[in-house]
């Protein structure tokens, strides 16, 4: 958020927890569109064999040759090797991404949290201070909400491509609903969706 440094300077310098508005958006779309996934683990047979079928076409073998996933290393686990902790994570990092991107393309995301214009409430959480000796605490502010709306669609493609610029924008223009208390949510603990 612009200006959000100047307001908040070094915040995390005596132990406060959170992250920027942008990077809580991006873990609650991430969260949000895991719903309707794969749910085994990668680590359970069936949780990998699910991720491998759903990157079975020419875009999920190409990214998970980006992550170190080659034709002959799924043959020899077809033929009974067991693949490592990184390699199993490099296929749940693939199917995430494929996952992501094709959500994004079906518009089925921007459609359930733009909400026929009505958009979705945001529960923001404040920066969790509880570490933060007291002399060094910012003063308290509480959690809020804001009924988001028109946001939606640009959030959404900035999440798909990682523009955290953007989400950054966005951010700002969601949090500048709370008033005069605004730069106090530049950073969060957390943010939820009621989607």
């Amino acid at each position: 958020m612009a200006g959000a440094t100047d307001l908040w300077g070094e915040w995390r310098k005596y132990g406060a927890k959170g992250m920027s508005g942008a990077q809580a958006l991006a873990v609650e779309l991430d969260r949000i569109a895991r719903e309707g996934g794969i749910a085994s683990p990668v680590t359970t047979h069936r949780g990998l064999s699910a991720r491998l079928r759903y990157l079975n076409s020419r875009p999920g073998r190409e990214a998970l040759a980006e992550h170190g996933i080659s034709a002959r290393l799924l043959r020899s686990w077809e033929r009974g090797a067991h693949p490592s902790r990184p390699k199993l994570e490099a296929v749940d990092k693939a199917y995430q991404e494929r996952r992501r991107d094709n959500v994004v393309r079906s518009g089925a995301l921007k459609r359930l949290l733009d909400n026929q214009g009505r958009g979705r409430r945001i529960e923001i959480y404040p920066v969790d201070q509880s570490e933060v000796d007291e002399k060094r605490r910012r003063p308290e502010v509480s959690e809020r909400s804001v009924q988001a709306r028109y946001v939606w669609d640009d959030m959404v493609d900035a999440w798909g491509e990682g523009d955290m610029d953007t989400l950054d924008e966005i951010w700002d223009d969601i949090i500048t609903d709370l008033d005069s208390d605004y730069a106090a949510y530049a950073y969060v603990g957390s943010i939820g969706i009621g989607a």
